[in-house]
């Protein structure tokens, strides 16, 4: 049984979420507050979270960073902005679907199956040998990276996307190819997280700069990992 956390101050909707999602088969935790939903979400660890943006204490942007800071749990933004500036946002922040208020039933049932789908479709088996070029130290049995011999804490999908990326330094990879090695999802869905979550590995291995950054946007293409000293 998959256990779902629902982060929701509205009463309402939070106990209409909660029978919902309990007549579906599933777990289902409850926070009134962003606060409580990260304390349910490090202690509960929960299989994905349902997060409304407008919270008191903390709002849903808050707890997802600080979620995407330690976990790769599936976040699922549900809000009552429907501007395209609102979903941007919430990929951006690494969410992994969006859900505009008022909302039926139906659909969000079959997008949470869907994420649950995604996430325990099987995890990619990444070769156990130790990757180093003098920059990065990547060691895929015990997912730990280090730059310049700093340890670096990435969630399990930017490991994942910065092996993808080592393994096939100096060859350009496409989001769907990005998707389906560091997702587990070749549909080509969400494009634009490969987007985001680029940017939000940069700026956790200290490479902010696109110009010093080894991890490189060839424009229309995809991305690229240059060795140091550039060779492929």
């Amino acid at each position: 049984m998959s256990r779902l956390l629902v982060v929701e101050d509205d009463p309402d909707i939070a106990l209409a979420l909660r029978m919902l999602f309990s007549r579906a088969g599933y777990e289902v935790a409850h926070a009134a507050d962003g606060r409580s939903g990260l304390k349910e979400a490090y202690a509960e660890h929960p299989d994905l979270v349902v997060l409304d943006v407008g919270l008191p204490e903390m709002d849903g942007w808050q707890v997802l960073e600080r979620l995407r800071d330690v976990s790769d749990v599936p976040v699922l933004v549900l809000t009552a902005h429907g501007q395209e500036a609102e979903k941007v946002r919430g990929l951006r922040g690494g969410a992994d679907d969006y859900l505009t208020k008022p909302f039926a039933n139906n659909e969000l049932l079959a997008r949470v199956e869907a994420l649950l789908r995604r996430s325990s479709s099987g995890q990619n088996t990444w070769a156990s040998q130790i990757y180093d070029d003098g920059l990065v130290h990547l060691d895929p049995t015990k997912r730990r990276v280090y730059v310049k011999g700093d340890e670096k804490r990435l969630t399990p999908t930017e490991f994942r996307l910065l092996n993808a990326l080592v393994r096939h330094a100096g060859a350009v990879l496409s989001p769907n190819q990005l998707l389906t090695q560091a997702w587990d999802d070749p549909t080509g869905i969400g494009q634009e997280r490969v987007k985001f979550a680029v940017l939000r590995l940069r700026r956790k291995l200290g490479w902010s700069d696109p110009d010093d950054s080894p991890i490189e946007s060839v424009r229309g293409f995809g991305y690229r990992y240059r060795r140091p000293g550039g060779e492929g």
